[in-house]
């Protein structure tokens, strides 16, 4: 493995989604050299929107898929999961791995929970995630999937400066998930390694060594106060240091705890990766203008 555990497997391939938006023919060409490329073992699922799949089905009609496409689905509610998972999975070399569900508004927690038994009754080997909704579910909901198989979605940042939650509030949610031993991916506003204010937008965006470093802090026990001030930490070489001291067990724990992050971009996630020395330099960047 040319890319180290802390980082395998990190980036799930999300390049259809905003900010990026790419065509759905380009997108599945990049993923295809992502697979190959020197980098392959940081790159996870390819992230797609159920809604899309008669679109994916035309395109593989076109132009199949050079190999296996494993997909990361996501879908508007749990119960049209299961029947999603059949449409895409009966499409030419194609399998899903994950699921990520939203929670519709006025959903709540038991009648999302029996959603997800009946969904994992038909589909017993399926990762799946629900989006954590950012409003007074956010408890009963964490606490339903507690001692279950299925996973928590953080959602971090978006189109919009209302979409991304705040230190406080991220610290907080990351924290009731480490509490409870929910395990979770997060999604959206995590292209680059170490909090910044977007240059474009003004906004200010989450990094994602910075939501590494917190999910350790908080398996160690600190307190929502610590991990608030490591998500505002901007000195990448202070989160690469305190990550790079981490032993293999806490290595292995704290990927147990957090499983991956959406990005529309691996180009951005690898320069920064590169920069601070926590991927070999051996390992070449993405060229510019050809892979998003």
């Amino acid at each position: 493995m040319t890319v180290p555990s802390l980082v395998s497997g990190l980036c799930d391939d999300a390049a259809l989604f905003p900010p990026g938006d790419a065509p759905l023919p380009e997108a599945l060409a990049a993923h295809a050299v992502h697979e190959r490329a020197p980098h392959a073992d940081l790159v996870g699922t390819f992230v797609f929107p159920a809604g899309r799949l008669d679109e994916l089905a035309a395109e593989l009609a076109e132009r199949p898929y050079p190999g296996d496409l494993v997909l990361g689905l996501t879908v508007p509610d749990v119960t049209v999961a299961a029947e999603a998972v059949a449409r895409a999975e009966g499409l030419p070399r194609v399998a899903v791995a994950a699921v990520e569900v939203a929670v519709p508004a006025g959903q709540d927690a038991v009648t999302l929970l029996a959603g997800l038994d009946a969904l994992a009754s038909r589909r017993p080997g399926l990762d799946v995630y629900v989006e954590v909704p950012r409003d007074e579910r956010r408890p009963a909901v964490v606490d339903v999937l507690a001692g279950t198989r299925y996973r928590a979605k953080l959602r971090t940042g978006g189109v919009v400066a209302e979409a991304y939650p705040d230190e406080r509030e991220l610290a907080s949610a990351v924290d009731l998930l480490v509490r409870r031993g929910v395990p979770f991916k997060a999604t959206a506003g995590l292209h680059h390694a170490v909090r910044h204010t977007d240059p474009a937008t003004g906004f200010e965006q989450h990094g994602f060594l910075n939501v590494l470093a917190t999910v350790a802090a908080a398996q160690g026990g600190a307190d929502v106060f610590t991990l608030a001030g490591l998500l505002a930490e901007r000195d990448g070489r202070v989160l690469a240091e305190r990550l790079s001291a981490l032993d293999p067990e806490a290595v292995g724990r704290l990927r147990d705890g957090f499983r991956s992050l959406g990005t529309c971009s691996v180009a951005e996630p690898l320069d920064d990766l590169l920069a601070l020395g926590l991927v070999p330099g051996s390992i070449p960047p993405i060229p510019e203008g050809r892979l998003a």
